[in-house]
């Protein structure tokens, strides 16, 4: 193989591999922030302690899975927020209308009308040839103005919410909370369908370069489409789960969730530039971010420093992405003119 052949497949693996080594920072930053808390407060590891921080990153964590797989067309996806509120208040009114509807029913039809306002990101994007950031961000208020409307300043309690519902995000199988499981077993499916199967991979390619994996036979049309619907259904899957875990829905139910979303993904090591990054890297974010958040709480610090400090470090992720593409873009024109 050729120096020039060579150098895109080297510049391939080194960010692999940096992408790699960041997932294992994130692990000891988590680690170092837990037992330093831990030190000041034993009460921040207890049992209980542990499982709130889970519950309280888990459907970050979820809508994450979706958004990294548009982070990685070097796309973005902003309406997410609204399709969880959108979702939660509509397995709500399900639920208070039929409450002997069984639960899988439910969250299968909030992940099919989440699939459906991704549909409409899709075409936007896809075939509409808008800018993904404007679509989305246009999608983000029209999604919640059609809440708003629905809604009408009414709510939906637990009391109207069954039973067995509601102990989705209360049981636990063994140390792990119940939501917190189910959440890690779609984590780990959907990182190994990015990684192992080729329609995963496509998503990296698209990002990497859209012109050249068209050039490769992809279908870069269909491939955008299919990643907003799935964005889209698992917001709406996350809905459902925050409607449960919550117990409470109105109108601005998930307001401000897509920009924790977009800063767990990126501080997990999804690069905005397109082409790298993975969901298991996304739920460590959403978890480091969790982590500090419930910190700040234990250590008695006001909660302004949680903005600054997840700003902090979306800033150095960004920061670091553009650093490792440039690296990676040199090393491969140099090895061209190896060649």
């Amino acid at each position: 193989m050729s120096a020039a052949a060579a150098a895109p497949s080297r510049g391939a693996g080194i960010v692999g591999t940096i992408g790699r080594v960041r997932e294992a920072g994130l692990v000891v930053i988590l680690l170092a922030l837990a037992l330093g808390t831990f030190a000041v407060n034993p009460r921040f590891l207890s049992a209980q302690g542990v499982k709130d921080i889970l519950l309280d990153v888990a459907v970050i964590a979820l809508v994450a899975i979706g958004e990294t797989v548009v982070l990685l067309m070097r796309q973005v996806d902003l309406s997410v927020s609204s399709i969880v509120g959108l979702t939660a208040y509509g397995a709500g009114a399900l639920f208070a209308a039929h409450p002997n509807l069984p639960i899988p029913l439910v969250l299968v039809l909030g992940a099919l009308a989440g699939g459906g306002l991704g549909a409409i990101n899709a075409l936007l994007v896809a075939h509409g040839r808008v800018p993904a950031l404007v679509a989305t961000l246009g999608t983000l208020y029209v999604f919640r103005g059609f809440d708003f409307a629905w809604v009408q300043g009414n709510q939906i309690n637990a009391t109207s919410l069954p039973p067995a519902f509601l102990r989705l995000a209360t049981a636990s199988l063994g140390a792990l909370p119940l939501l917190a499981l189910l959440v890690g077993l779609l984590v780990a499916g959907f990182g190994a369908y990015l990684r192992l199967y080729p329609g995963g991979r496509e998503y990296f390619a698209v990002g990497s370069n859209e012109e050249a994996a068209r050039l490769a036979g992809i279908d870069v049309a269909r491939r955008l489409r299919r990643g907003f619907i799935l964005c889209g259904a698992i917001a709406g899957l996350a809905g459902v789960l925050w409607l449960a875990r919550f117990g409470t829905v109105d109108a601005t139910a998930g307001t401000g969730l897509e920009l924790r979303v977009i800063a767990a993904a990126v501080v997990g090591g999804v690069a905005i530039t397109g082409g790298v990054g993975s969901v298991e890297g996304a739920a460590l974010g959403a978890l480091l971010l969790g982590t500090i958040a419930n910190a700040l709480v234990v250590l008695r610090v006001p909660s302004f420093w949680e903005q600054t400090i997840e700003g902090a470090l979306l800033l150095a992720a960004i920061t670091a992405d553009l650093l490792i593409s440039r690296a990676t873009l040199r090393m491969m024109r140099e090895g061209r003119r190896g060649g």
